[in-house]
């Protein structure tokens, strides 16, 4: 594999394994701070992605070091197994030479994934910040554009104002405590998702490997079932500092337009509050056509910070 950007004499560049995980967590708050002024990176995260089954660190990860400290770090995956391929780099924004050397060997690598699969092209995404540390005119003079724009919104909880709420005539909720309803879960947010931008269909165990399983708090995954079926979940998460989390809210098709979104976005409020938690939050695709963004907006949620998907397109 060549490459057009020379690595400076001072870095190197080797793959990460798991054991590099507190110095990669380490790194990317170091640039959190600069982004959005406050460290935002969870270890555990960091961990999840390292251990995924279906990753290999031999060939798709990279840290960049300056003797022995850690400046850059890049993970190439793919979901799709066709031409759709996802990328993050993290660089210290002094680091310029590095990074470009990086992008040369993640962007080569992520064309040999997509030809692996067959394809003949590879359509990488890669998520940035919108005042990132990275240099954005160098990533559009190598061809890549930003595609998509996700707000996280945040806002504040406390008991008092955020009490449980009443369910919707008709609508029930439980958690996923049982592993049948996990499967249920899945299939709810699978197919509440199977429209939305950049979507890639996952097994129920690819699933689970996506978002750490095994050490997930299930009370914190929701079902609300409407006139006796299920139509939508919510995968919350209580394991990271800065805020309480939801990672997805989905309300089949179908099922739309019952005050479900609502109801499940005032128990996610109420439950964290009375967990002590003061601030959630959320992402959210600005084009979502399910109005969700709106939805959110009227919850009393705001702009925390947004983020946006560049896409670069190669022949594989």
């Amino acid at each position: 594999m060549t490459t057009t950007g020379t690595l400076p004499a001072n870095l190197t560049v080797r793959p990460a394994t798991l054991g590099d995980a507190e110095a990669v967590c380490a790194l990317l708050n170091e640039i959190d701070l600069l982004e959005i002024g406050r460290a935002d990176t969870e270890l555990n995260e960091v961990e999840a992605d390292l251990r995924h089954p279906e990753g290999d660190l031999e060939r798709d990860s990279w840290l960049l070091h300056e003797g022995v400290r850690l400046v850059g770090y890049g993970l190439l995956w793919d979901d799709s197994g066709a031409e759709r391929i996802d990328m993050c780099q993290y660089v210290l924004p002094d680091q310029r030479a590095g990074a470009r050397h990086l992008f040369d060997l993640m962007e080569a690598r992520a064309a040999e994934r997509a030809a692996g699969n067959g394809a003949d092209r590879a359509v990488v995404h890669m998520h940035l910040n919108t005042e990132p540390a990275v240099d954005t005119e160098a990533l559009r003079g190598r061809g890549w554009r930003p595609v998509r724009r996700y707000n996280v919104l945040a806002r504040q909880v406390e008991p008092s104002g955020n009490p449980l709420p009443a369910p919707p005539a008709g609508v029930t909720l439980r958690d996923c405590t049982h592993e049948e309803d996990r499967r249920i879960a899945h299939r709810l947010l699978q197919e509440s998702f199977a429209e939305h931008f950049d979507f890639q269909p996952r097994s129920y165990e690819q699933w689970l490997d996506d978002i750490d399983g095994e050490r997930a708090d299930w009370s914190l995954v929701w079902i609300a079932t409407l006139d006796g079926v299920d139509a939508a979940a919510i995968r919350t998460r209580n394991d990271r500092t800065t805020m309480g989390w939801t990672a997805n809210l989905g309300v089949l098709a179908t099922a739309r337009g019952r005050g479900l979104g609502s109801y499940l976005l005032r128990h996610f409020f109420a439950h964290y509050a009375a967990l002590g938690r003061t601030r959630v939050g959320l992402g959210v695709d600005t084009d979502n056509s399910s109005g969700a963004l709106a939805l959110y907006e009227r919850h009393g949620m705001a702009l925390d910070f947004a983020v946006d998907t560049w896409e670069l397109v190669r022949p594989a």
